[in-house]
């Protein structure tokens, strides 16, 4: 039988880690903040279809093989941190006056590139284990 103050430990560790957002929450919030609403729906379509081919693949044995092979793994965990990278660097480089942002409406994005760009965050998310 576990104890109280192990059931409570865990309960509190429980509670903040499912408060806590993950980077796939982050990205979605950041486009719906950058770009608005459509283009946010269309960057959550790409990464659930991201995570659901992460998913897709684990159930036909690929998760067991990326799972032993540690250079297969580090590649996948280095790309999808190595895009993040690239992402925010593209952001950085786009960046306006705090003033210019706010006065001026968002440039359009194509609901095809945000599904594209959601996708592979979410498949690269995906890999690292983390929640999304």
């Amino acid at each position: 039988m576990i104890s109280a103050a192990d059931l409570s430990g865990y309960a509190l560790a429980s509670s903040v880690l499912i408060v806590i957002p993950g980077p796939g929450v982050l990205f979605v919030v950041g486009r719906a903040l950058a770009y608005g609403r459509r283009t946010a729906l269309a960057t959550v379509c790409g990464n659930s279809a991201g995570n659901y081919l992460v998913a897709v693949c684990v159930a036909v044995g690929v998760g067991m093989l990326v799972q032993r092979s540690a250079q297969v793994f580090t590649a996948l965990k280095l790309a999808g941190a190595v895009y993040l990278m690239w992402l925010g660097i593209q952001a950085f480089r786009r960046r306006r006056t705090l003033a210019g942002a706010f006065s001026a409406a968002a440039p359009a994005r194509s609901d095809q590139r945000a599904v594209r760009e959601g996708f592979v965050v979410g498949v690269t998310v995906a890999v690292t284990g983390r929640k999304s």
